[in-house]
């Protein structure tokens, strides 16, 4: 089959981030989604009311029905909700439940781009620092960055990330201005590899941090090399972008919605 994909994520009604957004975005990669849901939002394309998160129990058993059944490649992480959960999957990888050499896409979820709650965030971050080193890849808004590494410079945040065991950070400078470009700079090891620079697009855009962070876990398990998989990810997350739709063109605040099957 497909390579298989294993997305820890939460549900998100209006389809714009969160699972689907996982679904839609790997299966554009070429490969296959299988997902363990980590809880129930309440949100539209706008704002994130709550949420109740699965038990972690409950996430575990799904997640090892999944492993045991189909031949994951890659691990993707999102809204993982509490710490529970978080400590859950960093279990999974410690006692190699999930194999050791399993590349792992961890997008660490504080806070939604609406600005509603996904958790405590001081809490999520102690929790988080755990998970890290078991990481391939971190894809982090500029407020997590800074979050997670207590650093305000994004790129001595990236360097001191890896240096607590991450192997790769993707820094996006997105959330920091309004204006011009978007620059992404990879940091593999500490060493920054690879820069992109992508245009800046009018509105805000609901889900664009999942659809990356995913459509990369996709390509990387169709064999993609990191910097390979990050280039092609820059490549499609701007057509996604620029074809998104409007639900709702009259409201100034309303939040774009990416079209993933722009290619169709």
């Amino acid at each position: 089959m497909r390579p298989v994909v294993l997305c820890f994520s939460g549900l998100d009604p209006s389809g714009g981030a969160g699972l689907q957004a996982d679904i839609e975005a790997i299966g554009q990669a070429g490969a296959h989604a299988a997902i363990a849901c980590t809880a129930i939002t309440i949100q539209n394309s706008q704002q994130v009311f709550g949420f109740e998160a699965c038990a972690a129990t409950l996430l575990e058993a799904q997640a090892t029905t999944v492993l045991d059944d189909l031949p994951v490649s890659v691990i993707k992480s999102g809204m993982l909700g509490t710490t529970d959960n978080i400590a859950m999957l960093t279990r999974l990888f410690a006692e190699q439940v999930i194999a050791a050499d399993t590349p792992f896409v961890l997008d660490p979820v504080l806070v939604a781009n609406s600005g509603g709650s996904l958790g405590d965030e001081q809490t999520l971050v102690t929790a988080f620092r755990e998970l890290l080193p078991y990481a391939t890849l971190i894809t982090p808004n500029t407020h997590e960055l800074r979050a997670l590494s207590g650093e305000q410079d994004l790129h001595i945040g990236a360097q001191k990330l890896c240096a607590q065991g991450c192997y790769a950070v993707l820094v996006k400078t997105s959330h920091d201005f309004d204006s011009g470009d978007i620059e992404q700079y990879l940091y593999i090891k500490g060493e920054m590899v690879h820069k992109s620079v992508l245009p800046r697009l009018k509105g805000e855009f609901h889900g664009s941090g999942c659809s990356l962070a995913s459509f990369i876990a996709g390509r990387l398990a169709m064999g993609d090399a990191l910097v390979e998989a990050v280039k092609a990810a820059d490549s499609w997350i701007t057509e996604t972008l620029r074809a998104a739709d409007a639900p709702h063109p009259d409201n100034a605040k309303a939040q774009l919605i990416p079209n993933r099957f722009v290619h169709f």
